[in-house]
């Protein structure tokens, strides 16, 4: 496939790449090449966390009053992958994705997976074309709805808790089965999560599920993410 045209995207991202190959590459999924070829991986990897320490900066400014907690419940929710997918969309991206035909025939321009590396790719690519400014002004203008928004209230305690980690660098939260308990009719779970970094929590419940739930709980209160019953992100 060819590389797609460098103001194709110009006027939607607000930035005009004195590199092309960077646009090229960011918008390039590994279908569509060959072994060693570049896609836009790297790229996406960067992104992330340029896009991290924009979005931490924004919401520091623009919240003086809001504590560690309540910061972090912001960050995680504006830098999560579906959002990053929905930004995508409202610009664009995936129609100037380039992927392999099986990946285009099964949807590939709309899933949320390669949409939200797209569109982080982006942002690592306009950070090494322009540099930390340019990146700012692109995340500005394509968050700039969102960042207004009231926090989202969060699925779970188990989602809250690997967004959170995530977004703070700590790694994926592990769970284990300490022991199982009580008569089969009322059986007790006892659960421990691992989050890198952090001590771990235990919790006990009716279930695998509900014990997880309540061990991950217990780590966003220790560490202050929730406060109480306010469980928003």
């Amino acid at each position: 496939m060819a590389a797609p045209p460098p103001d194709a995207l110009a006027d939607v991202l607000g930035y005009r790449f004195k590199d092309d190959r960077l646009l090229s590459e960011a918008l390039t999924h590994a279908s569509a090449v060959g072994g060693g070829s570049a896609t836009y991986q790297r790229l996406e990897f960067l992104g992330d966390r340029v896009l991290g320490l924009v979005i931490a900066d924004i919401l520091f400014e623009a919240h003086a009053d809001a504590d560690e907690g309540e910061l972090s419940r912001r960050l995680a929710a504006l830098v999560r992958r579906e959002t990053c997918a929905d930004v995508a969309r409202d610009i664009g991206l995936g129609a100037h994705i380039r992927l392999g035909d099986g990946e285009a025939q099964t949807g590939g321009r709309r899933k949320d997976a390669i949409l939200g590396d797209v569109c982080e790719a982006i942002i690592g690519a306009i950070y090494l074309d322009g540099g930390l400014g340019p990146s700012r002004e692109f995340i500005e203008r394509a968050w700039a709805d969102r960042m207004h928004e009231e926090s989202p209230r969060l699925k779970d305690a188990k989602t809250s808790l690997q967004e959170w980690a995530h977004v703070r660098g700590h790694g994926q939260p592990v769970y284990r089965l300490l022991s199982r308990t009580g008569p089969d009719h009322a059986p007790k779970f006892t659960i421990s999560v691992t989050v890198p970094d952090l001590d771990p929590a235990e919790a006990t419940g009716s279930s695998k599920r509900v014990a997880e739930q309540a061990a991950a709980e217990a780590v966003l209160l220790r560490e202050g993410v929730w406060n109480g019953g306010e469980n928003d992100v």
